[in-house]
């Protein structure tokens, strides 16, 4: 069977790089998109002058030139935190609609802020995608809740989604969240999300004295292999992308190094 899996990277890798800087480097190293968490000094998107309503056009026409993809637009949208309901609410509908507008078929929001367990007020999590989720729906988007946080526990995950039981929720499967911080299994957490699997984030680590150290994909000990395959086997054809935390951690290598080194080592292992 043919593997119809996308691969891509998160602009939270390439911090110092403008979006035609990421573009250029998508196309030449081979990738099929680009997923969008802040471009150069604008974290918040639709500050990002590439993404004026000027330039939108002068975007899509890049993208389509190129023969790339935004899969997705990852916000920083606190969907759990009832204090800031009004400022998260606000800035997800923004990122709706700047996704409609680019032709990116999904919003990440956060449940919690993680990557550890903290603790969430559910109750709002669930009032605001209930809010959320027809604004998103009339403009042929969906909205994607990450494995981070409490959530990064696939199970509870899985439950979270089976009470919206909207087909306009999905899921992000950030594979390093559930192994590292919840010991589960590529197995497991495919087998919980599966249903609700629409982008995957992957990034590959080691503990080091208690401390998640970040490596080159392949160096670490998260099964990112392991994931991609169940993917594959099970005909998921979207998204994986890397999620290199250098926007966090000016320390981490540069994506001159890490990008090409992570599609060589995913086209490597797992044949199209």
């Amino acid at each position: 069977m043919k593997n119809g899996i996308k691969y891509g990277f998160s602009t939270l890798g390439c911090p110092e790089w403008e979006w035609d800087d990421a573009l250029a480097a998508a196309s030449d190293l081979g990738f099929d998109g680009v997923e969008l968490r802040g471009v150069g000094r604008h974290i918040y998107l639709p500050a990002a002058p590439a993404f004026s309503e000027a330039n939108i056009p002068k975007a899509r026409a890049a993208l389509a030139r190129l023969g790339l993809t935004v899969p997705c637009l990852a916000s920083g949208a606190l969907l759990f935190d009832r204090s800031r309901e009004s400022e998260a609410r606000s800035e997800a509908e923004t990122y709706i609609k700047l996704a409609a507008r680019l032709g990116a078929k999904y919003v990440r929001a956060l449940a919690d802020r993680g990557p550890a367990a903290g603790a969430v007020d559910e109750d709002c999590v669930i009032g605001n995608l209930r809010h959320l989720l027809p604004i998103a729906a009339q403009r042929g988007v969906s909205i994607l809740i990450e494995s981070n946080g409490v959530y990064a526990k696939t199970a509870r995950l899985r439950e979270l989604c089976d009470e919206i039981a909207s087909p306009d929720l999905g899921v992000v499967w950030d594979v390093h969240h559930p192994h590292r911080f919840f010991g589960e299994s590529a197995e497991t957490s495919y087998n919980n999300l599966r249903p609700y699997i629409r982008h995957v984030h992957v990034k590959d680590s080691v503990m080091d004295g208690g401390i998640v150290r970040y490596r080159l994909t392949g160096k670490g000990d998260v099964p990112i292999f392991a994931a991609i395959e169940l993917l594959a086997s099970g005909g998921y054809d979207g998204f994986v992308c890397l999620e290199w935390v250098r926007r966090w951690d000016n320390n981490l290598e540069e994506p001159g190094l890490v990008f090409p080194h992570f599609i060589q080592e995913v086209r490597g292992q797992i044949p199209s």
